[in-house]
């Protein structure tokens, strides 16, 4: 007996389905889907979330400078002449950034396994490509998700069930953060 779902797919098809659902459960919050693909997704975000709670303020802020271009009003880079030849101005920023400890960053890359990238459309531009972001789901995990369930021993996910489907009968049921 297996320790796991088989869901009617291959591996590789079986482990996009979940990952995808995983994905967009943690993006929205919530999704509708059978009650077997919801107990097996139940089992991969909740792993996620513990990893991110456990992990939440293992980091460290360090100061570091950096050089950066100066730009005009329009956005493009100032360049002056020296020897003959144009180099673009520079100056130097201090900025404080998160280094992320050895055990955050391990939990990071295990997460970025999982997880699918998600690029968010404004919706005056649906279907352009332009003024579109990439959503950074695992910086979501650590500053939104895990500093709301610090206090919970487990069960950060509740499934509900909706009814069976009009198709086939399978039962439906809503997969939603507590």
């Amino acid at each position: 007996m297996a320790g796991y779902r088989k869901l009617g797919r291959t591996s590789n098809q079986r482990k996009a389905l979940l990952r995808n659902q995983v994905t967009n459960l943690l993006y929205n919050g919530k999704i509708v889907t059978t009650e077997a693909k919801a107990k097996e997704i139940r089992k991969i975000a909740e792993h996620l979330i513990a990893l991110a709670v456990k992990e939440k303020d293992n980091f460290e802020t360090v100061k570091v400078t950096a050089k950066v271009a100066q730009k005009d009003k329009d956005g493009k880079r100032i360049k002056e002449v020296k020897d003959g030849k144009k180099v673009t101005v520079y100056t130097e920023v201090e900025k404080e950034i998160k280094k992320d400890m050895p055990s955050r960053l391990h939990a990071r890359r295990q997460m970025l396994q999982v997880l699918y990238p998600v690029t968010e459309v404004p919706a005056e531009n649906a279907g352009k490509k332009k003024n579109t972001k990439e959503v950074d789901l695992v910086e979501k995990l650590f500053t939104e998700i895990a500093p709301k369930y610090v206090d919970r021993k487990g069960g950060y996910t509740r499934i509900v069930k909706i009814g069976p489907r009009k198709g086939d009968a399978a039962m439906e049921v809503l997969i939603e953060l507590v």
